[in-house]
């Protein structure tokens, strides 16, 4: 902040004016999401560092939470359509995980993990009964939003833990954008959902240790100006959080992440999603965006 003055009678000192760094006027765009309540949820294998299969686990209280998230998104003005749970899948709640949705464009899924696989197809039934006429599913391993981020001009590929990187022209041949490689290295941020979102065009937030050295070259030569998260915010799965353009969901904890948009001109919008952190998913990977 600085000031202009000039001295006045006696010496005293008139200001004129104070000015401010210029925050840009964040717009909201309005978004459709696909969800699927966790009417199933439990954690019964691990398959990522947060899976505790010996921990307790509340099916109640994560459908409740899932329920505020899906309640937060409606008050914003969104639309959510709902898929229905399929007992013996715990983690179809987490329905970012099961495609990949591009201008009417849907490329499926295909899990690394057996436990999660029967998952795709139920999603892919979904697609075809709701009007979308160009389903493909992959030949390569893809856990879709999981590993794939669409900036609106790139789409972001993570690979290292679960997505195959053959998937990754895959995604370009069946989606028809540009992709970009990025090699995740620390497990705990197995996906790049947990490691990277979009809040606005050309403007990310991300957490640098999750990357490969290249791959945080990549991100500061694409991104400049991109929020850079710290440590207590990657291990909330603070980055595991959806921009509608102004609103950015996020876990209640990432309070330093939400200081940092708020400087930006975006509204941090907080979500307590704790129990369904517990299979290592936070606001993202319960929410798909379909994008028609």
């Amino acid at each position: 902040m600085t000031s202009v003055s000039l001295l006045g009678p006696g010496d005293e000192p008139i200001v004129l004016g104070v000015t401010t760094p210029e925050v840009p006027v964040r717009v909201p765009t309005t978004r459709r999401y696909l969800m699927c309540p966790p009417e199933h949820f439990t954690v019964e294998y691990a398959i990522n560092p947060w899976m505790d299969p010996t921990r307790p686990i509340s099916t109640e209280l994560a459908l409740a939470q899932w329920t505020e998230l899906k309640e937060t998104y409606e008050r914003l003005g969104h639309r959510v359509e709902v898929i229905e749970p399929v007992p013996g899948l715990p983690d179809m709640v987490f329905s970012a995980n099961s495609g990949t949705v591009i201008e009417g464009r849907v490329l499926g899924a295909r899990f690394r993990a057996e436990q999660r696989a029967a998952e795709a197809d139920h999603f892919r039934r979904w697609f075809l009964a709701n009007g979308y006429s160009t389903v493909v599913m992959p030949e390569r391993t893809n856990e879709a939003e999981g590993d794939f981020t669409w900036t609106g001009k790139y789409l972001l590929a993570g690979t290292g833990f679960r997505t195959d990187p053959l998937a990754h022209s895959e995604a370009q041949e069946v989606l028809g954008v540009p992709v970009i490689s990025l090699q995740l290295v620390d497990p705990r941020y197995y996906h790049l959902d947990v490691a990277l979102f979009v809040l606005a065009d050309d403007l990310i937030a991300y957490y640098p240790d999750a990357f490969s050295p290249g791959s945080r070259q990549a991100l500061r030569r694409l991104f400049p100006d991109a929020v850079i998260a710290n440590a207590e915010d990657a291990a909330c799965l603070g980055l595991n959080a959806v921009s509608d353009g102004r609103h950015v969901i996020l876990p209640v904890e990432a309070t330093n992440l939400g200081e940092q948009v708020a400087r930006r001109g975006f509204e941090p919008v907080y979500v307590d999603i704790s129990e369904l952190r517990k299979s290592g998913g936070g606001p993202k990977c319960c929410t798909m965006e379909l994008r028609d």
